[in-house]
């Protein structure tokens, strides 16, 4: 059955049946992937999936429902499934569906050029960058993880209100990961690129920076363990705001999970730092111009120099704290109930380079990668404590590759420890973007 037919039939009939308000959240998406290794194919794959939501307000209360398939059968289980959970719930839940924002943008997020390039051009390219960083240099011994990955997605929104939404989108990613050996040491450097033009992709450049990303990991030495001065690489920077993203969260804030609880107003970190999420920056391949309950997006100051403007809300929160939402609403998928989430979150990039960010330190630390950030980080205190790789800085230039080593410190006193913020604004897969960091000190232990 065709998707907007199906649509039309399901709210119909939950009018019939005594819906007061009702709204269906269509989603599809397609992906594949490929990895290379030793020339070859590894793994390929493709997938498709999508389904609708369904939720309905029924006797008072908001039911939910979801279903993959779309057929006649389905609009009577979506309707008689709803209707079961709302029954089931003890109150209302103190969501409704929405009228429709006064403007929507109609920015695009899909590429019909990236969406006609064939198959095996993808993976001729993917085996030419492999080809490459192993040639690159005789220390490269292999590439562990060579993966091109593509997705395109779709999203349709209509309730009984009037409200009729379309969304779609689609972008590309490449991992690449060397390995570098001398003597007995090994080590690994990778690449990223996110891209929705194919023909900007750059097979040199790409295998370039994965091999020397590796070889500059050589010949580690050790520092003492205590606290130094920090440059924070564009995606390591990105990585620690990824994990600690809840805390912007009016969800979390007033479930008592988050330490900016009351904070509106305030300032929460340095004069310097301003943390912005974009449904429509050029740069990022996430996005979209209307949220889980059809809530129109547009960019959001969420700190401005340092001052907190706003929590992230949907129309839940939002109503609870007295003011507008922001359009944040989530549906990680049709099968999810609304939560708050972020479309692209990044740091506002400065004016500085990083060399010129480099040059200010005397002796500290440079990081370029974290780990283990799920088990290390806590969002309601906001402490971490990760495994880091990166360098040190003697005299205002990288030096020598540092030991594995753990930084440690809190993420309130980190957005206040910035001291100077680069320009070098980089998106990491995921949503998450940040230039590179100057910190006043965080603590390192080096193993």
């Amino acid at each position: 059955m065709e998707i907007q037919r199906f649509q039309e039939d399901l709210l119909k009939r939950a009018q019939e049946v005594g819906f007061e308000e009702a709204e269906v959240y269509y989603e599809k998406s397609n992906a594949f992937q490929v990895k290379i290794f030793e020339g070859e194919i590894d793994s390929y794959e493709t997938s498709e999936e999508g389904g609708v939501g369904f939720r309905g307000l029924y006797t008072g209360k908001m039911g939910y429902a979801y279903t993959e398939k779309i057929d006649d059968d389905s609009v009577s289980f979506l309707i008689e499934s709803a209707k079961a959970n709302a029954d089931a719930l003890d109150e209302d839940d103190g969501t409704d569906t929405f009228e429709g924002s006064d403007h929507y943008s109609h920015h695009s997020r899909y590429s019909d050029a990236l969406a006609n390039i064939p198959i095996p051009e993808k993976i001729s390219f993917i085996k030419e960058v492999e080809k490459k960083t192993l040639a690159y240099d005789p220390r490269i011994v292999s590439v562990n993880h060579c993966v091109l990955q593509d997705f395109e997605g779709e999203r349709v929104l209509t309730n009984n209100k009037g409200l009729s939404l379309h969304d779609k989108m689609n972008g590309l990613v490449v991992f690449v990961y060397a390995v570098a050996k001398e003597r007995d040491v090994m080590k690994t450097g990778g690449a990223v690129r996110l891209t929705r033009d194919f023909s900007s992709l750059d097979a040199d450049e790409i295998a370039k920076e994965a091999a020397e990303e590796a070889l500059s990991y050589l010949e580690e030495k050790s520092i003492p363990s205590r606290k130094y001065p920090v440059i924070m690489r564009h995606d390591a920077s990105a990585s620690l705001l990824a994990a600690f993203t809840p805390i912007f969260s009016a969800e979390k804030a007033q479930k008592g999970q988050s330490l900016l609880k009351d904070k509106i107003g305030e300032g929460i970190g340095a004069k310097n730092f301003s943390l912005v999420d974009d449904p429509f920056h050029p740069e990022a391949l996430l996005g979209r111009n209307f949220d889980g309950e059809g809530v129109a997006t547009e960019k959001t100051m969420v700190i401005s120099n340092g001052t907190l403007n706003t929590l992230l809300h949907n129309r839940k929160t939002a109503k609870k704290d007295g003011v507008d939402s922001t359009g944040h609403a989530s549906k990680s998928s049709y099968k999810s109930t609304l939560s708050v989430a972020p479309d692209n979150l990044y740091i506002a990039p400065g004016e500085e380079s990083q060399e010129e960010l480099l040059a200010t330190i005397k002796e500290g630390v440079f990081i370029t990668e974290l780990s283990g950030l799920h088990s290390g980080t806590s969002t309601i205190s906001g402490d971490f404590s990760v495994a880091a790789a990166g360098f040190s800085i003697i005299d205002g230039k990288i030096a020598s590759p540092v030991k594995q080593m753990t930084i440690a410190g809190n993420f309130y006193d980190y957005m206040n420890a910035i001291e100077s913020v680069a320009s070098n604004l980089k998106f990491v897969p995921g949503g998450y973007g940040s230039p590179s960091l100057k910190l006043k000190e965080l603590s390192v232990t080096v193993d």
